[in-house]
Formats: structure tokens, C-alpha cells, sequence
């Protein structure tokens, strides 16, 4: 298996271009092949750190202890964990389908199982079925993670997977037997796991890749089951199973503000824009709907944690993201000084300099040159093809200044991840193509290396059956893709998995691929919509699902988990999920009038189906080449692509020149913005001094009281928040349609007073005069 071992690590490589010809020495091996911001280099190189993380986030979260016979893969862990399978991610697609919606995400289930886990142990009778015990004893930390981390992998993933299916039956009007559905689900969700299992001995076996996020499910696992280890401290404090129940109690409570009683909190922008709620320019200046978001004060933890928390990524990488985020502003800005987006033809959706402001700067749709919303029926015929005379005689595709600058963004961020990851991280992916597990100087590779591991045959054997299915689907039903188009979207996803995976796993921060893979297959195969999403879902949906689980490997190892164990858990939860929220669709398609109709009485409206069936249109129907090709409004962008690859070469040579400079911690900066729009200048700024406080100034000051507390911290606030939201809309906003205080809490002036602003309202600055019919 050895060989089979090194041919797949070294195909990868090959086909990353990272084969850097490095001559290997019998010394000590390293800890990580490229300078890593994260390492606590003194200790580990005293090597006081031999039988612990050399980093400081890692021994505060995750135990260097193990002991292999504490129960794991029990009936009573597997039956729990099916159960999850089944309920959350139908109910997660029951309501993903309606508005307003919620979403049951992992950590739910990490705290509901803990109880119901107790109870079986204190309640359920220890007798045998087929030799296995029905209660082994106290449940185990280790059963928890393998009862609730697995089984949320298909959670929420697998609704977005759905939505092929809903696009083509609401849009296109084509309705594939179950069958068919259920191959090219479960091909994008398995195809996804077989390439981040492959990648585990570059994304999960070294200890360099933290996965900062993992750390705080850890802490919250340890300190549910009263874990302790030497990482903790010696801090005197309360422990820390009071510290989580004080804040999340308090984390619970106190959503209901902003949540549900005042709601104006999340969106407090009151100095200005409830001041005077009919001025434009001060609305795109303050305002958090359309505008900049420059208020800067937000009272909600959900605002704050919308890009991630804060308490979770390291501060050097925060600092990238809001360097990243003062550029994207700056470059909206100088986009319309140098009238990149033909500001005197189409004013009103671009960056506009008139008083030093913007219109409508941060809007997530797509317009006309009349200012409404982009109506794509009137550009499609009735097979869902483009009719180029209507679309010439309506009007070209106009975004705002922050979505077209994200995508310039987006653009060089795909280029920069590929030659920042050959220039940085060369060395160590040629190392780690070479290493086995027990090779790894870290105390917690060393102590999984006594468990038997996955072999890679068993991936190969799962994605040659989804390379299969996918074909089966794409020859039989009709999808306009060509065979070709689809092996180039699992070249993509294969291509990207490491440098994201590794970008993600240092800095927490992923880089998309949705973007690229619409430009590429709308160029590749224009005019066919249905052949888009379905390159789209394997080129970019893949690696994500990759990513996802290459993070659920990376907390098995943390936690301990026997591989084989976690590998059996994750398909069966993936497949199990996968065919339930299929299952769930396909009955509300029958059973529930007017699915997906705007005016559905029961908010059964599909608003995500619509957002995803608009791209299909945008970029399978009308095409990168009318917006992105030389004379189009939008070819400006396209030179961000070269710049991408640029930055990276000179931060690589000035490290080199300045090798102890700040520069080798510039990483994701132009990543970093990927959430704008919707998230605008609250979200990073209130996020950004969250951090700065946490993980730079508290960890350097209060370093016993950070590694006691900070994660589980985050732990209670996300979990409080988590429970919190399900709380108000299964209590108060599901319950009469939402009829609940509609005369009284929803109607008084801390929920209504932001609704009436310019900003809310989306007002633009400028709008078409008398006898005026469109801009331009």
C-alpha cells in the first residue's frame, strides 16, 4: 500500500505544479516548511513542546493525552447519530425551502446529544445485541463527537445540493425520477469525501494545519465532559464548565434583544440614519441594508460572528482581512474616479463620486438601466434559452459597486491562492507527500498513529462509484454538459483543494471557487443553464464538501477518534442526509399549493431557489462574454486576475529580502472579502476590535485567563445564539404565521424604527427624471 500511498500524493503534486525538488536530510524533522505565524517557535525549539502542540491555540483547546479504550463506535453513539442524520437536515430543508427560515447547525446537535447521551446511560438497561452492549457505561467524550460532528456534515450542505433539483423543476420544468436525483446528490457530496480524504496527509496530518475553527468545538467537548490537561493553565478562575453555563444562559437570553424585543440593536446606526431617515447620502454613508455600514456599532453577536468569530481566528490573520477589507472600500472608491464603470453612462448602480459618496453601494441584486431589479424572463424563451433581441432591447446586467468590486476580488484571490500556495507552502506539500503519519513531529500525530488508519484504495473505490453515477446522470437526463466540462470541474476542484485547504486550515478563512466556476463554464459552454449548475456543483460545491470534511478529519484527530471509525460515521451520515432532505423536497413539492409561488400563504416561497435559478440564468443564459469580454461594462475586472498572481511574487520576495518583516504574515488579504455584500463595514470593523481585544491584546497581557477561557467563550456565545434563534421562530415568528405581537412588540419603535430609513428602503441617490425612461 506504500506505493499506492506515494503515487496518489505524488499525482496530487503534479497536478498542484507544487513539485519543488527539495533533497530531504536525516535531521530532526520540522515542524512546518514555511515560516507559520501561528508557531510558538521559542518553545518548540527548546523543545520543552515534545509532548505537546508548539501552538498556543492548540494546547488551550485540544488535550495531548489519549486513552484508546474509551468506547467510540457504540449502538448507542450509532443510533443517536442516525437519528441526527435523519432530523436535522429535514428539518434544515423544510425551512430552507420557506421565508423567514432557520438552520440547525452542528453545534445543536453537539449540545442536545450530550443529555440525551447521560440519559441513556443513567436509563437504558445493559443488555446485548449481537454481542455489543446496549449501555457500556458513561457516555463517552468520544461517542459525542461521533454522535454530533459527522452527522452535521450533510446538516446544511446537502440543502444547497437540493437545489439543482428544485432549479430545474421550478425554472426549467424538468422533474427527474428520485433515482436520478439522489446520483448526482450523492456524487458531489461522496465525490467531495474522497478527495479530502486523499488530501489528509497534507490537510489534517501536519500539525501547522490548526483549523482554528475546530478549537472551539474542542474546548466546547472538553469542557462538557470536564476534561482536564496540561493546556488548560494554571489560571484560579471559576472551571470551566460554570464559566460555558454563565455565558451561554446569558448568550440565550440576551439574543431575545436584538432578535426578537429590539431588533434596532442589531442594526443601530441611530446617530444619523434614524435621525434623518430620508437623507440619501448619510443613509449609503451609515446604513447596514444597502449602504456602508459605517455606524460601526452593533449590538448583536450575530453581526459580529457573521464572517466567523472572532475569538476563533488567529489576530495577524484578522489584521489581514480588515487590511483586505480598507482595500476593497478604497478600491470602490478609486473605481469611480477612474470611471472604470462608465460612471457618466450608468450612474446610479456604480461607484459614483458626488459629494464623496456612493448609491446604492452594497446591493445583492442584479438591475436594469430603469433601476429596478433584472427581470430575466423577459431575455429567456420558453426552452430557457437567451433571445438576444430581447436582451438587447431591454438592458444590459448593471450590479453595485461592492458586488462588482467583490468580483474583481474574487477573481485575483484565484490566482493569487495558486502562486501565494507554490511560493509559501511548496516545501511543506512536497514533504508531506513523503510522510507517513508517524513521522509527523507532533505529540497528537504520534498518538493516532496507534490507531489503524483509512487506506487510500477505500477513496479511490468511493469516487470511481460517484465518477459513475455523475456520468450516468449527465449522459441520461439530457444536461447539456459535455463529459469533458465535467472532468474540468473535478480538475478545479482537485487543483484548489490543498492551497485552500491549507489557506483555511492556518488562517480560518476559505477562498470560494463559485465565482471561477461560473465564469469558466460560461465561457466553456454558454447558453446552457442546467450544464452551469452542474458545473458549478462539481467544480465548486466539491471542494467545498472537500474542505468540510477534511475539517471533520482534522477534529477526529484532535479528539482522538480511530480513522476508520470517523470514515464510516461520515458516509453514512452524508448519505443518509443527503437522500432525507431529497426525500423531504420531493414531498413538499406534492403536498404543499403554490410551492415556491411568490404569494405561497404559508412563506413557502423558495427564496433561495430563486437567488440560485437567477445565477443559472445570469451565467448560463446570458454569459460571462456579455459582461466580462473586452468592451462589455465589466472587462475592467478581469485585470485583477493577473494582479492576483503579481502580489504574491513581491510579498514572496520582499520575505525573502526582510525574511523578519511584516510582510510574511500578509496571507488572505484579498480573500478576506468574500462576504461582501451582504456583510459591509459593521461586520468587519465590530469584528476586527472583538479580535484585537481577544487574541491580540488579552492573549498577550492575560495569557492564563486566554487559554482558559477564550474558547469556550466563543463556544457559549455561538451556542447561545444558535439556541436563541431557534427559540424566538419556533416560540414566536413560526407559530399563526407570524401574527405573535403584531400589534405590540413588532409594531413598537425598536423594531420598526430602522425600516423606515432611506437605507432599508433601498433609496438610490440618483433616479430618472421626468420624461427620462432609463440611464444612459
Amino acid at each position: 500500500m506504500s506505493g499506492v500511498r506515494f503515487s496518489l500524493a505524488f499525482t496530487i503534486a503534479v497536478n498542484h505544479l507544487f513539485f519543488l525538488a527539495v533533497a530531504e536530510s536525516d535531521s530532526p524533522l520540522p515542524i512546518a516548511e514555511f515560516d507559520d505565524p501561528n508557531l510558538d517557535k521559542q518553545d518548540a525549539l527548546a523543545g520543552i513542546l515534545d509532548d505537546d502542540s508548539p501552538y498556543p491555540e492548540v494546547r488551550s483547546a485540544v488535550a495531548n493525552t489519549d486513552d484508546p479504550e474509551i468506547p467510540v463506535s457504540t449502538i448507542r453513539s450509532w443510533v443517536i447519530g442516525v437519528a441526527w442524520s435523519v432530523l436535522i437536515p429535514g428539518l434544515n430543508q423544510f425551512f430552507y425551502m420557506r421565508y423567514p427560515s432557520v438552520t440547525i447547525g452542528g453545534i445543536v446537535a453537539q449540545l442536545l446529544s450530550f443529555p440525551i447521551g447521560r440519559a441513556w446511560a443513567r436509563y437504558v438497561p445493559n443488555a446485548k445485541i449481537c454481542g455489543m452492549s446496549l449501555n457500556p457505561g458513561p457516555f463517552t467524550i468520544k461517542e459525542h463527537l461521533t454522535v454530533s460532528e459527522p452527522c452535521s456534515v450533510g446538516a446544511t450542505s446537502g440543502t444547497v445540493l437540493t437545489e439543482i433539483v428544485a432549479v430545474q423543476r421550478v425554472y426549467y420544468n424538468q422533474i427527474y425520477n428520485f433515482g436520478f436525483q439522489w446520483m448526482i446528490v450523492m456524487s458531489t457530496q461522496l465525490i467531495g469525501f474522497s478527495i479530502g480524504g486523499v488530501s489528509r496527509r497534507f490537510l489534517v496530518d501536519p500539525p501547522s494545519m490548526i483549523w482554528p475553527a475546530n478549537l472551539v468545538t474542542c474546548a466546547l467537548f472538553n469542557t462538557l465532559h470536564s476534561q482536564n490537561y496540561a493546556g488548560i493553565g494554571d489560571y484560579k478562575g471559576i472551571d470551566r464548565e460554570r464559566f460555558f453555563f454563565y455565558c451561554f444562559v446569558g448568550s440565550v437570553c440576551y439574543y431575545f434583544l436584538p432578535g426578537y424585543l429590539f431588533q434596532a440593536l442589531s442594526v443601530f446606526s441611530w446617530v444619523v440614519c434614524w435621525i434623518v431617515p430620508n437623507n440619501v447620502v448619510v443613509n449609503q454613508m451609515f446604513g447596514y441594508s444597502h449602504g456602508m455600514g459605517m455606524g460601526l456599532v452593533t449590538f448583536d453577536w450575530a453581526q459580529i460572528a457573521y464572517i466567523g468569530s472572532p475569538l476563533a481566528t488567529p489576530w495577524w490573520a484578522e489584521a489581514n482581512i480588515v487590511a483586505g477589507f480598507l482595500i476593497f472600500y478604497c478600491n470602490t472608491a478609486t473605481s469611480g474616479i477612474l470611471n472604470i464603470f462608465r460612471e457618466h453612462r450608468f450612474p446610479q448602480f456604480v461607484p459614483v463620486i458626488l459629494h464623496g459618496f456612493w448609491s446604492r453601494i452594497s446591493a445583492r441584486g442584479s438591475y436594469d438601466n430603469t433601476g429596478n431589479a433584472y427581470n430575466v424572463t423577459r431575455i429567456i424563451n420558453s426552452d430557457a434559452s437567451l433571445n438576444v433581441d430581447a436582451f438587447k432591447s431591454y438592458s444590459p446586467i448593471f450590479l453595485s459597486a461592492t458586488f462588482a468590486v467583490s468580483y474583481g476580488l474574487s477573481f485575483a484571490s484565484i490566482t493569487a491562492t495558486l502562486t501565494h500556495a507554490f511560493l509559501f507552502y511548496g516545501k511543506q506539500i512536497w514533504t508531506q507527500a513523503r510522510r507517513s503519519l508517524h513521522e509527523q513531529p507532533d505529540v497528537h500525530a504520534r498518538l493516532m498513529s496507534r490507531y489503524q488508519q483509512v487506506p487510500e484504495w477505500y477513496y479511490g473505490i468511493i469516487f470511481v462509484a460517484m465518477f459513475v453515477f455523475s456520468v450516468v446522470c449527465i449522459e441520461s437526463l439530457g444536461t447539456d454538459l459535455p463529459i469533458w466540462a465535467f472532468i474540468l470541474a473535478l480538475a478545479i476542484s482537485f487543483i484548489y483543494v490543498i492551497p485552500c485547504g491549507m489557506i483555511q486550515a492556518i488562517t480560518n478563512q476559505q477562498v470560494g471557487l463559485n465565482v471561477i466556476a461560473e465564469l469558466i463554464v460560461g465561457y466553456a459552454v454558454p447558453g446552457r443553464p442546467v450544464a452551469m449548475m452542474l458545473f458549478k456543483t462539481w467544480g465548486y460545491i466539491t471542494m467545498a464538501q472537500a474542505l468540510t470534511f477534511s475539517s471533520d478529519f482534522k477534529l477526529g484527530h484532535y479528539m482522538k477518534i480511530p480513522p476508520r471509525t470517523m470514515f464510516f460515521a461520515q458516509v453514512l451520515c452524508a448519505t443518509i442526509a443527503g437522500t432525507v432532505q431529497l426525500g423531504v423536497q420531493a414531498w413538499m413539492f406534492t403536498n404543499i399549493v403554490d410551492m415556491c409561488n411568490p404569494q405561497q400563504r404559508s412563506g413557502f416561497v423558495c427564496p433561495n431557489t430563486e437567488v440560485f435559478g437567477t445565477a443559472s440564468i445570469v451565467w448560463g443564459v446570458i454569459g460571462p462574454a456579455r459582461q466580462f469580454s473586452k468592451g462589455q461594462i465589466y472587462y475592467a475586472l478581469t485585470f485583477f486576475f493577473p494582479l492576483g498572481v503579481l502580489l504574491p511574487i513581491i510579498a514572496w520576495l520582499f520575505s525573502k529580502r526582510f525574511p523578519n518583516s511584516w510582510i510574511r504574515y500578509l496571507k488572505v488579504v484579498l480573500a478576506g472579502t468574500s462576504f461582501i455584500p451582504p456583510a459591509n463595514a459593521v461586520n468587519y470593523i465590530t469584528w476586527a476590535i472583538i479580535g484585537f481585544t481577544f487574541q491580540y491584546i488579552i492573549r498577550r497581557r492575560y495569557f492564563s485567563w486566554w487559554t482558559k477561557y477564550n474558547y469556550v467563550l466563543s463556544a457559549a456565545l455561538d451556542s447561545g445564539v444558535a439556541i436563541g434563534v431557534i427559540l424566538i421562530f419556533f416560540c414566536l415568528q413560526y407559530p399563526q404565521n407570524g401574527s405573535i405581537g403584531k400589534n405590540s412588540i413588532q409594531s413598537w419603535w425598536g423594531n420598526t424604527v430602522f425600516i423606515h430609513t432611506a437605507d432599508y428602503l433601498g433609496t438610490p441617490l440618483r433616479v430618472l427624471e421626468n420624461g427620462q425612461t432609463r440611464f444612459g
